[in-house]
């Protein structure tokens, strides 16, 4: 499978793991706890493959920018953070910053 789709994958269980662990309540809920275990592992594994198509630090990158900005969104949209131009400007620059890596990042 392309490397950049199962990064994708990996960021969205990213995203998973993150909503499990606040639905949790300080995984004080064994239901979510096992979501969250579920999303974790999951997420950890396609990491892991994707970096063996992908060159770690872009794959890292990538991650944890696709994992903050769809956990920023899950929690305006489900949890009330704050929604402000400012944060949402921001969020943006860091997809258009993904969107970059992607075409300057060479493929194994």
């Amino acid at each position: 499978m392309n490397g950049w789709i199962v990064l994708l994958l990996a960021g969205v269980f990213e995203i998973g793991f993150t909503t499990f662990m606040k639905l949790s309540e300080g995984f004080s809920k064994w239901g979510f706890n096992i979501l969250f275990a579920i999303c974790a592992v999951t997420s950890f594994f396609l990491l892991n493959k994707a970096t063996m198509q992908i060159p770690l630090g872009t794959t890292y990158a990538v991650w944890t920018g696709v994992g903050a900005f769809g956990t920023a969104v899950i929690g305006m949209i489900f949890f009330k953070d704050p929604t402000t131009f400012w944060r949402v400007f921001f969020l943006s620059t860091l997809i258009f910053s993904i969107i970059g890596l992607k075409f300057v990042a060479p493929e194994s």
